[in-house]
């Protein structure tokens, strides 16, 4: 798959993963919808890091979109990000306030899924591609495809 095109599916995935998490946030009460959005908010940084750099490995992206997300929950202890939150919606959604130790494992668990769903995406990419190139160069029939 080109850069451009695995950057617009990127891009195409954000959208709906902030979407679902604020709605998992805004139906969900508690715990459940707290939880979900910590692992979409891995989810959308896994696909923030696969628009920046198209061709990166999915093993890589998720374990980036970890670090990255795991850093922004241990900076919650030094209290920038609680006076950020406090002046803007935006920064408050990014950033969050208060440090939570379970934080760290749904972040986990959204790594663990955006892995998987671009592993396979990958992989199906390659699949498609390489039947196109094989039906292209007369080595497999088009029935047989």
């Amino acid at each position: 798959m080109s850069a451009a095109r695995t950057r617009g599916v990127a891009a195409a995935c954000a959208v709906p993963t902030v979407a679902t998490a604020l709605a998992a946030r805004a139906v969900l009460d508690g715990d459940p919808g707290k939880y979900a959005g910590d692992a979409l908010y891995t989810v959308l940084v896994h696909a923030l890091v696969v628009l920046v750099a198209p061709r990166v490995r999915p093993a890589l992206a998720a374990g980036a979109a970890l670090v990255l997300s795991c850093a922004v929950e241990v900076a919650q202890l030094t209290g920038v990000p609680a006076g950020l939150s406090a002046r803007s919606e935006v920064f408050r959604l990014v950033l969050g306030s208060t440090f939570n130790a379970p934080d760290l494992l749904w972040y986990a668990v959204g790594a663990a899924f955006s892995w998987g769903v671009h592993r396979s995406s990958r992989r199906w990419a390659v699949a498609t591609a390489t039947g196109r190139s094989a039906q292209a160069s007369g080595r497999v029939r088009p029935s047989d495809s």
